[in-house]
């Protein structure tokens, strides 16, 4: 008995459809939280660098206006009068820095220590920061050297007052205090635009993407469990007793290949069915009319209908006679069983298989002879012992000339023929068939007879040639057989041999001369 695979109690059963929905939302999810997560990042340092060039951009041009901050009069635009200290200058550049170009950004400027011929020396430090965090002398890291718009800049991120901000500096010879032009700006403040602007989008197009997911998995969702349904409705239909039942699921992928498996179970299913229906009916029709006869006549033995001895004998020996009949039906159908389980017990050993076959040939030498039938064996001299149970090949030899000598018509020939090949021993049985034409395909079936009005009284119940199939193949053989156009019935058996040490094998079976042709039955 198969165990059936049930869910656990307390265990909520999803259904395949929101299984399917489940995992592409967790899908769609999981690819939207990286392509977003990858998209930001992308776009932030692309705004970063944006923003970086714009400073750049902004300090070149605001330059010029700086350079000029340390001129208090001008004639022919040279310079006639300055501005006296740094103090001076850092309070005329905060009167004019509301009309510079800074675009949001924060302006710093350094200056440095200078030389004799007042030229800049040493590491640079403030001198004037227009929110006024910075202190007068601090210093600040001016970042790597770059070229924007053709001229040299310096950018990079630097830490002020715990904050990351980007710096971009531009310098300057032509200005008595400062060296350096700053413009700073934080990357909180770009981080923060980029999100602003990035976020609402993002979030739009995974709206729609998972909108999209979720249809698609819907469709896809009715695509896969309608032929689930069909199959879960085809497979009550036949644990119902609908044998019949097939599904209409087609296609080449993995449903397809299983709706087709599905209905070739449920013919197999449907034949395995019918076989058991025609066995149970053959069984009860091969017993019935045996034990009809053993009740009629144990009756008529009973109450004494029957007055004369030789009535009483006749009566005694067609019960007997009925009797044998059903034991002989009970243990045929008791080997198949075993047979087809793979049950039964074999001793398997070397048989001399020409012997074999003159044994069974003499066995039935008077009931051929009865019929006029002509027995011939062709055996080669060096034919190898075949590996089997000697029992059971004699079951099996003994169905095949029985069959031969019962159904050939008379006086005709009954030939029988062993061979071998490489490991490999084969026995074919061959005589002509009568009016009656048997179903090669049909003739190791269960109750098989080739002429359903005969009775099983004269020609067996049809259970022979199953069985003797069975064995044969239990003994790691097989028997087949085949119906030539002319009538004449071959049934081939074939069993694994004990090749002898000294002998070539040939790749065919090969019959050898006669060993005995025909074979007569002893005078005297």
């Amino acid at each position: 008995m198969g165990r059936r695979l049930q869910a656990r109690r307390g265990e909520p059963a999803l259904s395949f459809r929101l299984r399917l929905l489940l995992a592409a939302v967790g899908i769609v999810a999981v690819s939207l939280i990286l392509s977003g997560g990858l998209t930001w990042a992308f776009v932030s340092r692309l705004e970063e660098q944006t923003a970086r060039d714009q400073l750049a951009k902004n300090a070149l041009l605001i330059k010029p206006q700086i350079v000029g901050l340390d001129c208090v009069s001008r004639v022919s635009n040279r310079c006639t009068e300055t501005v006296g200290s740094e103090d001076e200058f850092a309070a005329v550049v905060n009167a004019r820095v509301a009309s510079l170009n800074l675009d949001g950004a924060r302006l710093v400027l350094l200056d440095q220590v200078r030389n004799g011929a007042r030229r800049p020396v040493g590491e640079p430090f403030v001198i004037y920061d227009s929110q006024s965090q910075l202190g007068v002398g601090e210093k600040i890291p001016l970042g790597a050297e770059t070229v924007v718009a053709g001229q040299r800049v310096r950018e990079g991120t630097v830490k002020i007052s715990d904050r990351s901000y980007l710096v971009v500096a531009a310098q300057t010879t032509q200005n008595r205090f400062a060296t350096w032009i700053l413009l700073v700006r934080p990357t909180q403040d770009i981080t923060a635009q980029t999100t602003q602007q990035l976020l609402p989008r993002l979030l739009l197009a995974g709206a729609v993407g998972l909108l999209v997911a979720l249809l698609a998995t819907v469709l896809l969702g009715r695509m896969f469990t309608r032929p689930l349904r069909e199959l879960q409705a085809g497979a009550e239909a036949i644990t119902a007793g609908d044998y019949g039942r097939r599904v209409d699921v087609s296609g080449r992928d993995e449903i397809g290949l299983v709706g087709r498996s599905f209905n070739r179970m449920a013919e197999a299913v449907e034949r395995s069915r019918a076989l058991q229906r025609d066995f149970l009916a053959n069984v009860s029709h091969e017993l019935k009319t045996p034990l009809t006869s053993l009740i009629g006549f144990s009756q008529a033995l009973t109450d004494g209908s029957l007055s004369s001895e030789s009535d009483k004998q006749r009566a005694a020996a067609i019960l007997h006679e009925e009797a044998e009949r059903v034991l002989r039906l009970s243990q045929e159908l008791l080997d198949l069983a075993r047979a087809e389980s793979g049950q039964m017990s074999l001793q398997t050993t070397a048989v001399d298989l020409t012997s074999q076959l003159q044994q069974e040939i003499e066995l039935l030498r008077q009931r051929a002879d009865e019929r006029q039938l002509k027995l011939e064996l062709r055996a080669p001299e060096d034919l190898p012992p075949a590996l089997a149970d000697p029992e059971r090949l004699h079951q099996i030899l003994d169905n095949l000339l029985d069959n031969a000598v019962k159904y050939a018509p008379a006086k005709t020939a009954v030939s029988v023929t062993a061979g071998w090949s490489s490991g490999v021993v084969t026995v074919a049985v061959n005589n002509r068939v009568g009016p009656h034409r048997p179903d090669p395909t049909r003739m190791f079936d269960r109750f098989y007879r080739a002429d359903p009005s005969r009775s099983s009284a004269a020609g067996g119940v049809g259970l022979g040639l199953a069985i003797s199939r069975e064995l044969a193949r239990a003994q790691g053989g097989d028997l087949r057989s085949e119906l030539a156009d002319d009538g004449q019935l071959t049934l081939t058996l074939t069993l694994p041999s004990r090749a002898p040490a000294a002998v070539p094998r040939a790749v065919e079976p090969r019959p050898a001369p006669l060993v005995k042709q025909p074979i007569k039955p002893p005078s005297g």
